[in-house]
Order: C-alpha cells, then sequence, then structure tokens
C-alpha cells in the first residue's frame, strides 16, 4: 500500500465495513468526507476528531494542535480541549520533547484551546518523534441539525488557495535546496505558510452563511473536492483558473515536480453555499481578512471534474499525497 492515509476505497472495504457503532448517543457513522464524530448530550453536542502528524519533522507542534481544531472547525465551533500524545524514537533529547510541547501550548493559547492531557513516551517502534492529538468542541443540538441540504447547482468555495501546508513543510524539510536553487526570498515566504495553517476563524465566520464545511488535507484540493462530493453523493466541476496558488508554491511544486492542486493544504476551507450567497460570502470573509474565490459547483451528475481553459479532467480518487514525493 502507498505511504499516506489510505485511499477512500480502503477505508471502506478495510474499516468502514469492520466498525458499527452501538449507542445511541453517536449521531454519526464514519464517513468519506466527514471531519468530526458527533455525541449527543442533550441540548449539546461534541464534536471529536483525530489525526497524527506524519509527514513533517518539524514544527510538529504546531501542525498537529492546528489541524485537528481545523476538524472542529468545520463544524463552526471553537475547539475547547485537546489530547497530545507523543511517540518519540530512541536517542530523543528532553529539549526536542519540551520543544514540541511548548510549540503545542503557544498555538492552544492562539486558539484559546486547552490542552488537558495525553501520553507521551519514547519507543522503538517509530523512526522519528510523531504527534498525534484528538481535538474536542461542543457546539448546540440545534446548530448540528439545522443544515441545508446541498443540491445540485450549490457553489464550492475555498478560502486563502492551495498547498498551504504542504509548501511549508518542504519549506522545513527542504531549505538547504530550496534556498540554493530558488532563492532566500521563495524559503522565507514558503515557511510563513504554516502561519496560515489555521481555518478556525473562517469555519466560524462563515458557519451561519453556508450548508457545509470541509478542510482541505492530505491530497489538497482535488481530494477534497472529491471526497465533499462523495460525502454529499453529488458530482462536482471546479475550474483551475479560479484557484489561487501562492507563487512560493508554484515555484516550489514546479522545482519538484508536484501538482498544487493534490498538494496537502491545511489552512484552506471548503465551503458548500447556496449560489444566491456566493458573493456576499466572500465579502463577509473579505471584511475580515480572509481571502476566498467561488472556484466551481456540484453537479448531479456523479462525475467530478476539473476544467482548464474550455478542456474537462476528471477528478479521481485521491491517492498518496504529493508530499510524499518529496519528503
Amino acid at each position: 500500500m502507498e505511504i499516506g492515509k489510505l485511499k477512500a476505497s480502503d477505508l471502506e472495504k478495510l474499516v468502514f465495513k469492520n466498525i458499527k457503532h452501538r449507542r445511541s448517543e453517536i449521531l454519526t457513522d464514519p464517513k468519506i468526507g466527514g471531519d468530526c464524530a458527533v455525541l449527543d448530550f442533550g441540548d449539546k453536542v461534541a464534536y471529536i476528531s483525530s489525526d497524527p502528524i506524519t509527514g513533517a519533522s518539524e514544527e510538529l507542534g504546531k501542525l498537529a494542535v492546528n489541524i485537528n481544531c481545523n476538524d472542529i472547525a468545520t463544524a463552526g465551533i471553537e475547539p475547547v480541549g485537546l489530547m497530545l500524545t507523543i511517540l518519540a524514537p530512541e536517542g530523543t533529547s528532553a529539549s526536542d520533547i519540551e520543544r514540541v510541547v511548548a510549540d503545542a501550548h503557544t498555538e492552544a493559547k492562539k486558539l484559546n484551546v486547552s490542552i488537558m492531557g495525553g501520553h507521551t513516551e519514547i519507543t522503538k517502534v517509530v523512526n522519528r518523534m510523531v504527534v498525534s492529538v484528538t481535538a474536542i468542541g461542543i457546539g448546540k443540538k440545534e446548530d448540528y441539525t439545522k443544515r441545508g441540504k446541498v443540491i445540485p447547482g450549490d457553489i464550492l468555495i475555498l478560502t486563502k488557495g492551495a498547498g498551504i501546508e504542504g509548501t511549508g513543510i518542504i519549506a522545513y524539510e527542504k531549505s538547504e535546496e530550496i534556498r540554493e536553487n530558488l532563492g532566500e526570498h521563495t524559503l522565507r515566504n514558503a515557511k510563513t505558510m504554516l502561519d496560515k495553517i489555521s481555518v478556525v476563524r473562517e469555519g466560524i465566520i462563515a458557519s451561519p452563511h453556508v450548508k457545509g464545511m470541509h478542510d482541505v488535507t492530505e491530497g489538497g484540493v482535488l481530494g477534497a473536492v472529491w471526497e465533499v462530493s462523495e460525502f454529499y453523493s453529488l458530482g462536482s466541476e471546479i475550474y483551475r483558473e479560479k484557484i489561487k496558488i501562492a507563487e512560493c508554491t508554484k515555484d516550489i511544486c514546479k522545482y519538484f515536480k508536484i501538482d498544487p492542486l493534490k498538494l496537502i493544504s491545511s489552512g484552506s476551507m471548503l465551503l458548500a453555499a447556496d449560489p444566491i450567497k456566493g458573493a456576499e460570502i466572500v465579502e463577509i470573509l473579505k471584511k475580515e481578512g480572509i481571502e476566498s474565490h467561488i472556484i466551481g459547483k456540484f453537479t448531479e451528475e456523479n462525475s467530478k471534474s476539473i476544467i482548464s481553459e474550455g478542456f474537462s479532467e476528471e477528478i479521481s480518487e485521491p491517492e498518496s499525497d504529493e508530499l510524499y514525493k518529496v519528503v
């Protein structure tokens, strides 16, 4: 099997078909394109999400906190608590552990979320540090149930752009190579992309105006479009020219011969909305300093396509992220 998260078809066959919940308090089943599990607590619901950081060796605390809080933000609420697990290889120093925890705490403080506990150990089963976080948010039951149904003709809005997280990770992992071949300016701009990986603000701001949200992670923008289309059992078509790609991302992807639209992009949120509200949502986000663009729409057909200069190309099930071709 390929490096990276399992393909959707493998998840269905190997994981989802083998787990069924039996508790009435659990409101969701695992599903492609779903970002959180949801538990019923009467007039409140709890949103829970869990993800590890495996594709990076730098900025681990920062990445782990943000990517998990981003999942909670797809529900339009603030994360409140985190459980932090660190598995470190033999030879890890005390200062290495302390740096990861300090960085995680710094990011958590920015998001007003608390690290409640977790687990930390040195183990022979990993060859570099793995950090995993479980995030929890609490929302009103009525907000969970009032989302509108996503239908053909509804639009897809993308915040910020493509390849945000991947650009930053590659910049840290391949610093010297990028500096020598693309210059200090590109390297510096690429590293600052990791300062943009939170989508908590846009999730909370956009929530009252949209029908659904999905954060863009492994598989990049194209992977996220494929997943969200599967989630709503719809087709989709998007337009390549509408998707923003930062210059440093273009330069790095061209140099390493990877596709920026298939590059992991925590920091981007995909919004599903009524087309009548599209321009209004873009303007609301703009007033809050968040750039966004309408990049396509949902269709009745089950096919998923990206259109560029009049030519249509199928969006296939996401495979191993482009990041793993580089790091």
